[in-house]
Formats: structure tokens, C-alpha cells, sequence
């Protein structure tokens, strides 16, 4: 009885990763956060991981359903849900296997600001006080979509920002590509990757103001301000 109990909550489990992938899916492509080209999300819940099927964005324009998520096993095995793995697999596996006491969820998406700094093969640093916890997203040096080599990249950039990913998220930069980034769990990560984005559109837009390149003076001008603030 004690053994169908833990099967029976971690079916529920699973099935709440499912609803949960899919929503934010719909999220993140209704706010132009990822696009009909691609992206893909992963939850790990337990020992297995729920994941966006491949084409998410093309044939199902994100709208998917708890059914057209996969449930998939640590060996790339696909357990329920109809679809293909993403051909970024190595990426998610590899943030799942390296960083799984910090963070349970990894979503790669194509921004519609960030894929400025993405094109433009730029780190982007932060210039928010909402995004000052993430410091300076990084960009890798160039590695195919379906290479493992990416994975190995994407994996190095995240080793010494661990606290970062236990506490919300972190994410890197992908030259030509988009971002991947890693959270404590799906809701963190969606809010990263918004915030990311917001903090691209900043940027861009402030010079349209006659800010200072990359806002590096009015950054400064923050960080002062932070450092000075006092309540009395």
C-alpha cells in the first residue's frame, strides 16, 4: 500500500510538471520571449524530466497541452507524450546532471530584445535593479544547436553562479542562437528570462535618450545610489 502511495503522488507530480511546462510555454511565446522557431523547456521531477517536444513552436505555435509534454528518463528514453526530443537535449541534460542540488528547470528561448545582444555576440550586463542579482550574462564561443560541445559550454559558464541558481536563476548567451538558462524551479526561470529580456530592450532603447554606451555612466550611477541609500 505505502509503495502504491509514493507511485500515486509522484504520477501527480509528474502530471502537474506536465500542465506546468505547457503553460509557461504558452507564456513565454504570447510575450515574444521565445518564438514559433524554437525554444524548449525541462522540469526535473524526480527522476524524470518533463519536456517541451521538439517543434513546439512550429507545429503547435506553443499551444500545448499536458499530453503533448514528454516525460522522459535519465537515458533520453521517452516515457509518455507523443514528439521528439529537442535536438538541445545535451544542453538540459547536462545543466540537469551538473547543477541538479541547485536548480530543477531549464528553458531555452529566443527573446525578442536579447537576441540583439545574441546576434551581436555581446555579454550583456545588467543595467536593472531587477536584474543586478544575475550579474553580467556571458556568451559562449559559437557551438552548433545539436552538438554536445554546446552542452559543455553552456555548463562551464554556469560553474561558480551555483548560489545564483539556487536563489532564482542564471542564464548564458548562445552566439547567433538565444539564451539558456537554469532556476531553482519554472516560475523563477520564466521571471529570469522576462527580466533578461526587459533589461536588453532598456538598453537598446536608452539610446534613443542619449545615455552612454551600454549605459555603463547611469549604471555606475546606480550602483552609487544603492550603496548610499540609507532609511533615515
Amino acid at each position: 500500500m505505502r509503495m502504491l502511495q509514493i507511485e500515486s503522488v509522484l504520477t501527480q507530480e509528474v502530471q502537474a510538471g506536465r500542465e506546468q511546462v505547457a503553460r509557461i510555454g504558452r507564456f513565454l511565446f504570447g510575450r515574444h520571449l521565445t518564438d514559433a522557431g524554437g525554444g524548449n523547456i525541462s522540469l526535473r521531477v524526480g527522476d524524470v524530466f518533463c519536456m517541451s517536444p521538439t517543434l513546439a513552436g512550429q507545429n503547435k505555435q506553443w499551444q500545448l497541452t499536458p499530453e503533448d509534454v514528454l516525460v522522459v528518463d535519465g537515458r533520453g528514453e521517452i516515457l509518455e507524450g507523443a514528439g521528439g526530443l529537442t535536438r538541445e537535449i545535451s544542453v538540459h541534460f547536462g545543466l540537469h546532471e551538473n547543477f541538479r542540488d541547485y536548480g530543477t528547470a531549464v528553458i531555452h528561448a529566443h527573446p525578442r530584445n536579447l537576441m540583439v545582444f545574441a546576434c551581436a555576440n555581446l555579454p550583456m550586463p545588467p543595467v536593472m535593479e531587477a536584474t543586478r542579482k544575475f550579474g553580467t550574462t556571458p556568451v559562449i564561443d559559437y557551438a552548433p544547436a545539436h552538438s554536445p560541445k554546446l552542452g559543455e559550454r553552456i555548463a562551464a559558464t554556469m560553474r561558480g553562479r551555483e548560489a545564483m541558481i539556487a536563489k532564482h536563476a542564471a542564464g548564458t548567451i548562445a552566439p547567433w542562437h538565444g539564451l539558456f538558462l537554469i532556476g531553482k524551479n519554472l516560475p523563477a526561470a520564466l521571471d529570469a528570462v522576462e527580466r533578461l529580456d526587459t533589461n536588453a530592450y532598456v538598453m537598446m532603447m536608452s539610446r534613443q535618450l542619449g545615455a552612454s554606451p551600454l549605459l555603463n555612466d547611469e549604471s555606475a550611477a546606480m550602483e552609487a545610489a544603492i550603496a548610499d541609500f540609507r532609511t533615515d
